[in-house]
């Protein structure tokens, strides 16, 4: 389907889809598929020699995770996308993909806890060396390259505590260095983010949280410049994570309002965020979005909006406390992810997830919100009473 529109709000609507060809279908239809018929021997033996764009078998995909790629890279301003079983995968495809024995890796020390558990446990075994460092370093990151450093990772902001990283200057340092610039924009999606303006090379999402965003499958994707692309989509073909056509056909029906979704969470998000910064146990709201949070004006330069998932530091409490004030929650749903239509909040200590940060290596307590598309107002009481359940088992 041709598209004669940059505007953002008109390609969510036509991108990944094609009615004439699926006769006068709105939607694309989901095409779950293993085997893939050849029409004759002639085209079996191009694509068995690699002389064919035949997709061939099923794990290379259909022509419902090939529309949702295309869309994805459009929204991106990539040059390629390639969808994942989960985001965890296309972290790890695309650390396979591009390492090696003898590379060094850089990675912030906000890291996503699973992405975290990965790097420390599989690429050391590899011969690979990780390395952490403070997400808010910026161009000082150069100080602790290589010789042997062939990867940036970034994550902006961190998924746990929420600082925003300088994007731009670790972009000039991995170029300068001969390395690439892997990040993780899922927090942003491709709508609030331009990360390939801003210098990266390769970006990360968790269709999982807003592209999807109804809680309802588990999908990720890689989008890359040309000059990256076929290195990873062969470790993408030889890993084997992929995902079939449900969940892409999913994934392309929630992109259809992720941009009236994120509007709506930014606005509910703020709401909450503000109402938390009077609560008296409250010690921080780790928001972006908030003037009064550390990494504000590079949230402000780098990005054109924010979603609804947060931190809030507080007083630090024991499980009895926490256990009055979360089990007695009634729109807030204790639970894994985000990005979907109902609130979430967790609670966690982040000396168990840190290496070099010294600020968050000592005994802290922490709450991670998600604020859905419940009115504020309830959410707002709903943490009010909760509150006060803790307030009185400290």
């Amino acid at each position: 389907m041709t598209h004669h529109s940059t505007e953002l709000n008109t390609l969510l609507v036509s991108l990944g889809r094609d009615p004439i060809r699926d006769s006068g279908s709105v939607n694309p239809p989901v095409h779950r598929t293993s085997t893939v018929i050849f029409p004759d021997y002639a085209a079996f033996t191009a694509y068995e020699e690699g002389r064919s764009t035949h997709i061939g078998y099923g794990r290379n995909g259909s022509p419902t995770t090939q529309g949702l790629e295309q869309a994805l890279a459009t929204l991106d301003g990539a040059d390629h996308a390639l969808i994942t079983a989960s985001g965890l995968a296309a972290i790890t495809t695309t650390m396979l993909a591009l390492l090696k024995a003898g590379d060094h890796v850089l990675v912030p020390d906000s890291l996503y806890s699973s992405a975290r558990a990965f790097v420390k446990a599989e690429l050391p075994r590899m011969g690979i060396e990780v390395e952490f460092y403070d997400p808010t370093i910026g161009a000082a990151i150069d100080a602790l390259c290589k010789p042997n450093t062939t990867m940036i990772y970034a994550e902006s902001p961190g998924s746990l505590t929420f600082e925003m990283q300088d994007i731009p200057a670790l972009a000039k340092v991995a170029h300068a260095r001969g390395a690439v610039l892997v990040a993780d924009n899922t927090w942003a999606t491709p709508l609030l983010m331009r990360a390939f303006d801003l210098g990266v090379d390769v970006s990360i999402h968790s269709c999982t949280k807003y592209i999807a965003g109804h809680s309802d499958l588990v999908m990720g994707a890689i989008m890359c410049k040309e000059k990256y692309y076929a290195t990873i989509k062969r470790a993408h073909r030889n890993l084997g994570a992929v995902s079939g056509g449900d969940n892409a056909y999913l994934a392309l029906r929630g992109l259809r309002t992720i941009a009236v979704r994120l509007k709506q969470h930014q606005l509910h998000a703020m709401e909450v965020a503000q109402w938390l910064q009077t609560v008296p146990e409250v010690k921080r709201v780790l928001y972006p979005a908030l003037p009064t949070d550390p990494g504000h004006a590079i949230w402000k330069r780098d990005m054109t909006g924010a979603t609804a998932l947060f931190g809030v530091e507080i007083e630090h409490a024991g499980k009895e406390a926490l256990g009055a004030m979360l089990d007695g929650l009634e729109h807030f749903g204790m639970g894994y992810s985000w990005g979907g239509f109902e609130s979430l909040i967790i609670a966690y200590n982040p000396a168990t997830m840190r290496d070099v940060t010294p600020q968050w290596k000592q005994n802290r307590t922490v709450l991670r919100l998600h604020i859905g598309l419940e009115s504020p107002k309830d959410l707002i009481a709903d943490l009010d009473a909760g509150f006060q359940r803790l307030r009185a088992k400290l």
